[in-house]
């Protein structure tokens, strides 16, 4: 029932009588008391009401806007990290908070692994996404999330698509560099960065199309103890529980890299463009960072983009489809950024 309907209703109930009382002692002396009675219980149904339809209204979702970080930033500690994952868990509830559900946690490998050894490491545990990088020696290469709700067969997938866009980026660049004309010093940079750009976009491409060993992290979800009996295993580095996350989607992680062991920071690129100061995309522009040297967070080597999730099928390997969409935070243009000449 609404406000102003039971407001009615209180009116067609209330007035009568109180105008037949006031009516009846009109001539004695306690006149005005009645009517001072009448306005304050008028006043306390239209409060009352008030009241009642505001506790009735339905409450949004409050977490709208909040995301929550899991992992590392920037000039983090690494050893750091690592001893307050493994005070978390060791601290974590028995019981996990909804049943059936269990925890959300960052799994953080101690170096990068193949598809097939993912499955020894966290075959009885849901895994969400699994972070992959190509770690080609001095280059900063692209970190990339792969949907996996089936290991290795979701992360066969992903790298497979991750290898088709490679190549199409691999064939920009080089298509840009024959485009580039004159003998200046600027032009020959500029050539200089797009080749640079094209050779590890194909190497990247060559190395997820093998199934390389490229896997360094995964969100999984499980109970404690299933998640401390992870947290043992050989190739594990650390397991940081999240119990804080409901929703995947307001949620960002940021594992580090199985070479950072001190201090979080951005692997050196030893490329043509490794001078260059790494800054995001925000919109395409004519003129924009040299591929080897963007990156997304900072504590990441390369902007970090999410695969599409295969999808799955009953009778037999997944079939692997071309990605018809780039969804990286820091470009959303189809091709590769496009290098500046300094």
């Amino acid at each position: 029932m609404r406000a102003g309907d039971l407001l009615r209703q209180l009116d067609q109930r209330l007035l009568p009588p109180l105008t037949r009382a006031v009516a009846r002692l009109g001539d004695r002396s306690s006149r005005s008391g009645v009517l001072t009675w009448a306005a304050v219980l008028s006043s306390a149904a239209v409060l009352g009401t008030a009241v009642w339809a505001t506790d009735d209204a339905p409450i949004g979702d409050r977490t709208v806007g909040e995301v929550t970080r899991v992992g590392v930033v920037d000039g983090d500690s690494v050893p750091g990290y690592l001893r307050s994952a493994a005070a978390d868990l060791a601290t974590l509830p028995t019981a996990a908070p909804v049943a059936g559900e269990g925890t959300y946690a960052l799994v953080t490998l101690d170096a990068y692994l193949p598809p097939q050894r993912l499955a020894a490491v966290l075959g009885d545990v849901s895994v969400s996404t699994v972070f992959g990088r190509v770690p080609l020696p001095g280059r900063q290469t692209e970190i990339v999330k792969i949907p996996a709700l089936r290991v290795p067969d979701d992360v066969v997938a992903g790298m497979a698509q991750v290898a088709v866009r490679k190549d199409t980026e691999a064939a920009d660049y080089r298509t840009r560099a024959a485009a580039v004309s004159g003998n200046g010093a600027d032009e020959r940079e500029l050539r200089e960065r797009y080749v640079s750009g094209a050779d590890v976009a194909a190497a990247e491409a060559a190395a997820y199309r093998a199934g390389c060993a490229c896997v360094y992290a995964a969100v999984v979800r499980a109970a404690p103890v299933a998640l401390r009996g992870v947290a043992s295993r050989p190739d594990v580095r650390a397991v940081d529980p999240a119990p804080e996350v409901y929703r995947l989607d307001r949620t960002v992680f940021t594992p580090p890299l199985p070479e950072q062991q001190d201090v979080v920071r951005p692997p050196a690129d030893t490329g043509p463009s490794a001078e260059a100061t790494p800054t995001a995309a925000v919109e395409p522009t004519p003129v924009a960072p040299a591929p080897s040297a963007s990156m997304g967070e900072s504590s990441e080597p390369a902007p970090v983009v999410t695969t599409p999730s295969p999808a799955p099928s009953p009778t037999g390997p997944t079939e692997v489809a071309t990605p018809s969409v780039t969804t990286s935070p820091d470009a959303t243009d189809a091709g590769p950024p496009t290098p500046s000449p300094s």
